[in-house]
């Protein structure tokens, strides 16, 4: 009995710290200038995919992984199999792709071959 009596008292206290909420439905809406609200801050762009990943053996025989990116104009280069990418982008699609740091990539995600540029490294030829 005293169990049943201590479980009620803890389950009454924890409601007592509770506060009934009332929704009026004519209530205008608070939140127009939330940063959440979709309507004001218009449609969200999401990032570009991944498309196709390749790894390059360049003509001094160093290996560069790139991450060409769905939208033709950035793709990630890692000079280490688990390293930091770096993102290389263009102005429009077909234009030669530049980051920071010296990397720079001339040529497509389709192509055999491109010319890839890393730090500490001219841009050379590289075969996929």
């Amino acid at each position: 009995m005293t169990r049943t009596l201590l479980i009620t008292l803890a389950a009454a206290a924890a409601l007592a710290g509770c506060q009934a909420q009332t929704i009026d439905p004519n209530k205008t809406n608070d939140n127009a200038n939330d940063v959440t609200n979709s309507a004001a801050n218009g449609p969200v762009a999401l990032p570009p995919s991944i498309s196709s990943s390749k790894i390059y053996r360049c003509a001094d025989n160093k290996v560069v992984y790139v991450d060409w990116l769905s939208d033709g104009k950035t793709a990630n280069v890692r000079t280490d199999k688990g390293g930091n990418p770096t993102q290389v982008a263009a102005a429009e699609a077909g234009k030669p792709l530049t980051g920071p740091g010296g990397f720079s990539i001339e040529g497509a995600s389709g192509a055999a071959n491109v010319k890839i540029a890393v730090p500490g490294h001219p841009a050379q030829s590289c075969s996929a």
